[in-house]
């Protein structure tokens, strides 16, 4: 006798069929949402771009500073 356990289905990668029924499921179930979603996580992905730059820029100004700051003495 062969038994088949249900958890057996979901052992392994999932693979395409099983990523497209829980996408379906997602669109389902948040389809009205995701466009805010997605909106938000776009411009917090702009807003973290713009923090990491500035930081750098201060970074280089600061290093500018202390340069000509030992030039002089």
């Amino acid at each position: 006798m062969n038994h088949v356990s249900t958890l057996a289905i979901f052992t392994g990668v999932p693979g395409l069929p099983e990523i497209l029924i829980v996408l379906a499921i997602v669109l389902l179930l948040f389809g009205k949402r995701l466009p805010g979603v997605a909106r938000s996580l776009g411009s917090s992905i702009v807003e973290f771009k713009k923090g990491m730059s500035d930081d750098e820029e201060e970074d280089l100004s600061k290093g500018k500073v202390s340069d000509t700051e030992e030039e002089k003495a």
